[in-house]
């Protein structure tokens, strides 16, 4: 969803196996003492970044998928990426006139179940396409709230696991405005979830983007409710000094938290981010921010607000703790990680409780995304910033956004050359100008680079992030 009204009929459910769920299962698998991270439904794909004619590629706990739509059957797959053949990666190839994945290399053909159509080497009477070996691996999807989500575990368990959503959207589905964007982020996500989870750092780590110095106050988080399946948890202040009214947190395991947030002056506001692991050190963060105002005037600018002009500005919310976070991580696992959180982290006030909870969530249910796994090394800061490949080329908002930008700069060069050299043409074919021409002349050549100037300047943010983040820029009226 762009910066529209969310929707019921979004959220219907879509099972690559055409059954309906039921809750009979936890998300994390049966063992009740611990999490496992595969038995999970992950969001990897907002639906409007897809495109139903191309193949898309998708790392999902170290397992590289492809994701496509099968026209057959009106829905969307995820096959693992690997021919049975000879391993070669599927999305490198197509879909073909059938509606089948088509393999690059030898052109073997797979249908929507992974069932292997076409082998286009062997004889007629050949039939080594009915072997399970020549089948692809198929694994469950669904589509929920404008998320396709792919289902990690066992095929079998994946109708009978809930699919991860913000249930307040579903009872109260009538007057959101919703704004969200995505980026792959070079952290972990259990690293993700505990920043999101800790609304104590937001005035100092994003002053001048989403916070303020100034709001700083005393924050007295409270567990209310708690288990295996994540908890629950409220501020009753709430940020800002109380002026947006009591704050609700629920972390639902692994990968998916929200603030609730309801105030008489501003209405109410929801930030809903989801962590899906891609490997050791990286995720794919997906924000949504749902709104209702308390007037109609915000909702209506931020529907006419581009959806790539939010990400320009998400982008930088997001790269205010980007690069600590990215070496704080590893400090943690230098000193034990979550099994020895309690030393690592000196935790005194109740602004950390929720930060405890999740480490101790690790701990108790032997959660960890990547066990025996250590991170990386570090990556320079320009790979940190990098917003093209994590973002821009993945987004179908910012990559034609980029592209018309691009497109809009080489033509007003050449507009702008042309005026500047007509003047000295006009003198060698008239001996003079009027003062006039050469005014207005010169006017166009002084605007048209300046705006060429100012549109290479928004090109940039689609590329990479700034490298000083707002926080650390001098304040005004100050050296």
């Amino acid at each position: 969803m762009s910066n529209t009204v969310l929707q019921s009929e979004e959220n219907s459910l879509n099972v690559t196996s055409q059954i309906q769920p039921v809750q009979e299962l936890p998300a994390g698998g049966r063992d009740p003492e611990r999490f496992d991270w595969r038995e999970v439904w992950y969001p990897v794909h907002y639906i409007e970044d897809l495109d139903k004619s191309q193949l898309t590629r998708f790392t999902l706990l170290e397992r590289d998928l492809v994701i496509w739509w099968d026209k057959n059957e009106q829905t969307w797959r995820a096959f693992a990426d690997q021919c049975p053949h000879r391993l070669a990666p599927l999305s490198e190839g197509r879909i073909n006139e059938n509606g089948w994945v088509e393999c690059p290399y030898h052109g073997w053909a797979f249908s929507g179940t992974g069932k292997c159509e076409l082998i286009p080497q062997q004889i007629e009477t050949g039939k080594a396409e009915v072997s399970q070996r020549a089948c692809v691996t198929s694994f469950p999807t669904a589509v929920r709230q404008g998320l396709l989500f792919v289902y990690a575990g066992r095929a079998e368990n994946a109708p009978h696991t809930k699919v991860p959503i913000v249930d307040i959207l579903e009872e109260e589905s009538e007057g959101w405005v919703c704004l969200n964007t995505f980026r792959d982020i070079p952290y972990d996500a259990l690293t993700l979830m505990e920043n999101v989870l800790d609304s104590s750092h937001i005035p100092y780590t994003h002053h001048r983007t989403v916070g303020n110095r100034a709001n700083v106050s005393a924050v007295e988080l409270e567990i209310v409710e708690s288990g295996k399946w994540g908890f629950k948890g409220v501020w009753e202040e709430g940020p800002r000094k109380g002026t947006l009214g009591r704050q609700d947190t629920t972390f639902i395991a692994p990968g998916l938290m929200w603030h609730d947030l309801t105030s008489k002056q501003f209405g109410r506001t929801l930030t809903v981010v989801y962590a899906t692991p891609i490997r050791k050190g990286e995720c794919r963060l997906f924000a949504r921010f749902p709104f209702k105002f308390s007037s109609k005037l915000p909702g209506l600018f931020l529907k006419l607000t581009p959806r790539w002009y939010s990400h320009l500005n998400q982008n930088n919310v997001l790269e205010d703790d980007q690069i600590f976070l990215h070496y704080q991580e590893r400090y943690l696992e230098k000193r034990g990680g979550s099994a020895n959180f309690t030393k690592a982290f000196y935790l005194p006030t109740k602004a950390d409780l929720f930060v405890s909870q999740l480490r101790s969530w690790v701990n108790q249910y032997s959660a960890e995304s990547f066990p025996g796994e250590t991170l990386p090394a570090p990556l320079s800061k320009e790979l940190l910033l990098d917003r093209y490949h994590s973002h821009t080329k993945k987004c179908a908002s910012c990559r034609p956004a980029l592209r018309n930008l691009q497109w809009l700069r080489v033509r007003l060069a050449v507009v702008t050359g042309f005026i500047w050299a007509l003047l000295p043409l006009l003198v060698l074919i008239q001996g003079q100008v009027s003062p006039l021409t050469v005014a207005i002349s010169s006017l166009a050549v002084f605007l048209g680079g300046g705006i060429w100037l100012s549109l290479g300047k928004l090109e940039k943010r689609f590329f990479q992030g700034g490298e000083t983040p707002p926080r650390n820029l001098p304040e005004k009226g100050r050296r």
